[in-house]
């Protein structure tokens, strides 16, 4: 198996830079079209195998290995979600001329990297969904495979009865991972449970910009820790006590996975990604996006009974063996062997972890 990432693929950086994702998918495809004979799959994260499937369906070249594609999730959702942020005054990069270039551009080659695949992994169900309607409905070539967890997150935790509970949220600070709404919802808490802490983590945006958002009453209850060291994360997820996702549209993010694996109860919306892994009241809350009130009253109830975080927190746990990457690896596997019927002896795989900054350029 060879793996190739955008330095492999663009020998020098792209310009312009807003059509980065076109030139990598068209040198993509000349790469795997040189290189063809030696490999039965490619599997190309989309939307970067749009121009390897539109080659391969136009021309039909010769010995051109098949294409499987995966997605982290829905782009529609994407696209309404921000459209209602934008409304709200907040969003100011998704106006309605970023939306349009948006539906020209970025859409487009997500949907002629999912129509031209032979098949697909998405990583939420909706998702999964979305594309195969894109496609022949019914066709089955679609699966849903989520995203996994390492084994080093499934520890034991306590759950004491303490005065003062510390929040944790880990993500990227943007308007997609429902920002503004966990700052109000954390001034509403604290006026029901003042002795709560609330960390930022891998945020990417200095403590000063974090703490910009928040009301000057509660700043001193919150902390900033721009990067976090992959070997540290287990020992930052046991530090805290409840794990707070209010993200409007997702994937399907690790940090929860790797939350629920550490035990922690945790507070998230019931939007696609999370919602496929979390059951309201079994091993997590759920709750409305785009709801402050809603996120401070869930976080309330787990402050006031260390009971409900221990069956929450042990719960999301047990359900967390069913996401292991081993398994992960498995449902990807069956996948690409479907699409190639006789085995996958050589597969070339094309993933860049994250194209939220790519695709806002």
């Amino acid at each position: 198996m060879d793996c190739w990432f955008l330095e492999d693929v663009l020998a020098k950086p792209a310009r312009p830079k807003r059509l980065e994702a076109l030139i990598f998918a068209v040198s993509l495809a000349k790469r795997i079209l040189r290189d063809r004979m030696k490999y039965d799959v490619v599997n190309i994260h989309a939307p970067w195998g749009c121009a390897y499937g539109v080659v391969r369906k136009l021309f039909r070249p010769t010995g051109a290995p098949l294409y499987v594609f995966t997605m982290q999730g829905s782009e529609e959702q994407f696209v309404q979600a921000m459209r209602e942020e934008n409304r709200k005054g907040r969003a100011s990069n998704f106006g309605w001329k970023n939306r349009a270039w948006h539906c020209v551009y970025h859409q487009t080659m997500y949907n002629y990297s999912i129509e031209t695949a032979d098949s697909g992994a998405v990583a939420n169900r909706e998702g999964q969904i979305g594309a195969e309607r894109k496609r022949k409905p019914g066709s089955g070539r679609i699966s849903f495979v989520p995203n996994g967890t390492e084994e080093r997150f499934f520890t034991a935790r306590e759950y004491p009865e303490k005065p003062s509970l510390r929040l944790l949220y880990v993500g990227t600070w943007l308007d997609r991972k429902g920002v503004f709404y966990l700052a109000e919802g954390f001034r509403l808490l604290l006026n029901r449970v003042p002795g709560v802490f609330l960390t930022i983590a891998g945020c990417i945006a200095s403590e000063e910009a974090v703490k910009a958002l928040f009301a000057p009453e509660v700043r001193d209850r919150v902390s900033a820790i721009p990067f976090v060291a992959r070997a540290e994360m287990p020992s930052l997820y046991a530090k805290n006590d409840i794990f707070v996702f209010p993200s409007l549209v997702e994937g399907m993010p690790l940090t929860l996975l790797e939350a629920m694996a550490m035990a922690m109860p945790v507070v998230t919306t019931n939007v696609c990604g999370m919602a496929d892994v979390v059951q309201n009241g079994v091993n997590g809350v759920l709750i409305p996006p785009a709801d402050a009130n809603a996120l401070a009253e869930a976080i309330e109830r787990l402050c006031n009974s260390a009971e409900l975080r221990k069956r929450l927190g042990r719960q999301a746990q047990e359900t967390m063996r069913r996401y292991t990457w081993d398994r992960v690896a498995e449902g990807l596997e069956a996948v690409l062997r479907a699409a190639s019927n006789d085995g996958v002896a050589h597969i070339s795989h094309t993933h860049i972890p994250d194209d939220d900054e790519l695709r806002r350029n």
